[in-house]
C-alpha cells in the first residue's frame, strides 16, 4: 500500500495510524521511512482504540501540517490507490467532500458474498431513511475532505468509534452546509486479514445512527467558534 500509494503521484503524502499491530506493521513503515521521510508519516498508538479515533488523530495530524486535502481510506487494497485523483478531482470544482461509493451507477462490489452485499445495501437504505441524506453509500471509507471541512467539525465530539464513525462524519458535514459528492469505485473484499465487524459494531450503527438523527434537531454538530 505504502508503494502504491507514493506511486500515484509526487502530491501524495501517506500517514499510518498502528494501533499496537502485533504483526510488525510500525517496523515495516519506519524501514520506508528511512528511505522517504519527507512522504511517509507514522503515528502509533498503544492499545486497540477504534477506527473513529484513528481517523481523527489522523485528520489532526495533517491539519496540523497544513495539508488542503485529506483522504480516509483502508490499508488492505479494499480500496485503489489509483482512485485518489478520483476522489480529488470533484474538490477542484466546487465541492467539499468527495465519497467513493459502491451503490451509484458505475460503482461495484468485488468478491463478496451474498450475505454481505445484502447486509451492506440494508444497512445503507436504513441510514439514507433516518438520516434523510441523499447519499447512496453512506458507509462508505473512502473520502477525500477539503481542509475547510474538517476545520469547520468539532472532531472531539464525533462519537462513533465503529463503522457508524463513517455516517456521523458525513452527516455531521453536511448539517453545516458542505457539499458532497459520490465518485464510483470498485470495492474489492481483503484477499488478507479478518473484518473487525462485530454485535457492539453493528449496535453502535443502528441505535446510534438513530440518536445522532434526534440529537441534530439541536445545535450539536456546530462549527468551531
Amino acid at each position: 500500500m505504502i508503494i502504491a500509494v507514493l506511486n500515484v503521484g509526487t502530491d501524495y503524502d501517506l500517514l499510518i495510524v498502528d494501533d499496537g499491530s502485533p504483526d510488525g506493521t510500525a517496523q515495516i513503515v519506519r524501514d520506508h521511512m528511512a528511505e522517504n521521510a519527507t512522504r511517509i508519516h507514522l503515528i502509533e498508538r498503544k492499545g486497540k482504540l477504534g477506527l473513529g479515533t484513528a481517523y481523527i488523530a489522523g485528520f489532526k495530524y495533517g491539519l496540523e501540517k497544513g495539508y488542503d486535502f485529506l483522504f480516509e481510506m483502508d490499508a488492505d487494497f479494499s480500496h485503489n490507490p489509483h482512485d485518489l485523483p478520483r476522489l480529488h478531482a470533484p474538490l477542484e470544482n466546487g465541492y467539499d467532500f468527495s465519497i467513493g461509493s459502491r451503490y451509484v451507477k458505475g460503482g461495484a462490489t468485488k468478491n463478496w458474498p451474498l450475505d454481505r452485499e445484502i447486509l451492506s445495501r440494508g444497512a445503507s437504505l436504513y441510514v439514507r431513511m433516518i438520516t434523510w441524506m441523499p447519499i447512496m453509500d453512506p458507509t462508505a471509507g473512502f473520502i477525500c475532505y477539503k481542509r475547510e471541512v474538517l476545520e469547520a467539525l468539532d472532531l472531539d465530539k464525533i462519537k462513533f468509534v465503529g463503522y457508524a464513525f463513517q455516517i456521523e462524519m458525513k452527516f455531521s458535514a453536511r448539517s453545516l452546509g458542505f457539499k458532497s459528492i459520490e465518485v464510483p469505485i470498485t470495492f474489492a473484499d481483503r484477499i488478507e486479514g479478518t473484518s473487525k465487524m462485530s454485535s457492539g459494531i453493528i449496535s453502535e450503527a443502528v441505535l446510534g445512527v438513530l440518536k445522532m438523527k434526534i440529537n441534530s434537531f439541536s445545535d450539536s454538530y456546530r462549527a468551531n467558534p
